[in-house]
Formats: structure tokens, sequence, C-alpha cells
């Protein structure tokens, strides 16, 4: 497991940033029904308090049909783990990573088994000429 601050560059801490939140994970077998539903209703209740208090936008929950489009046409098929997983995303205004990750750990669907990807949204364009998520690492790792 890599540390916080490993992966960090100064693109991730900026000033009052816009965060994708994306939610992964299954609700843990042990807990009822009642207790998820107890947890996904109090979700909507702290997120729309975010909301009203201008630190989060909404998001969506996703379907789990998906296609992924590649140089190798359309498939269904290498992503079978992520539909799984990914159950949806939404936005955090925070100032800083570290801020917004603290916002999601507070999600009282933690307590059910589901966890929080918590990504500063670059604002920037892509370039070919400035390291970024797409570009190799040295030595192919």
């Amino acid at each position: 497991m890599r540390s916080i601050r490993e992966d960090e560059d100064m693109t991730e801490e900026a000033a009052d940033g816009e965060y994708l939140v994306i939610s992964r994970g299954q609700w843990d077998a042990d807990k009822s029904p009642e207790e998820i539903q107890q947890a996904i209703d109090a979700f909507y209740a702290w997120h729309e308090r975010l909301v009203a208090d201008g630190k989060a936008r909404p998001g969506q929950r996703l379907a789990r049909a998906g296609r992924r489009a590649s140089r190798d046409g359309i498939l269904d098929g290498p992503f079978a783990e992520a539909k799984e997983v990914i159950g949806g995303y939404w936005f955090f205004y925070a100032a800083s990573l570290d801020e917004a990750a603290e916002l999601a750990a507070r999600n009282p669907c933690v307590a059910c088994g589901l966890s929080f990807d918590v990504r500063p949204i670059e604002p920037e364009r892509a370039s070919a000429y400035r390291p970024g998520n797409e570009t190799p690492r040295a030595g192919g790792a």
C-alpha cells in the first residue's frame, strides 16, 4: 500500500479545488437490508447538507451496463470488476485533497463497507509534455 504522499504533486493541493469522489465496493455481507437502507438514507441527508452548504455538488449512481471503447473496438468484457465495484460519483469543493478525503470519510455508507476514492479535478488541459495519469512510469512500473 502506498503512502498518502507518495503520488501527490502540486495539482493535488489546489486551493478551493474541485474533487471527484468515486463510490467503491459492495455492502458488507453481514448487514441487513434495514441497516443498509439506514446508511443510504443517512447518506442522502448528509449529501444534501453538503450541497446546501456549497461543499458538494450532485453526481449520479452508475448503472450496471457499460462498454469500453479502445483501439481494439467496443468491448463489454475485461472491466467486469469495475461495473461491480464502482457504484457512483459526485463532487466535493475543498481547500485541499486532505480536506476532501476527510469529508468522504464522514460518508455514512463507510460503516456498511463502501469506500471512496477522492481525486482532484485537473483544471489544465492534457499535454504530452507534462506528466499526467496517462504517462507511463519510468521503468514500466
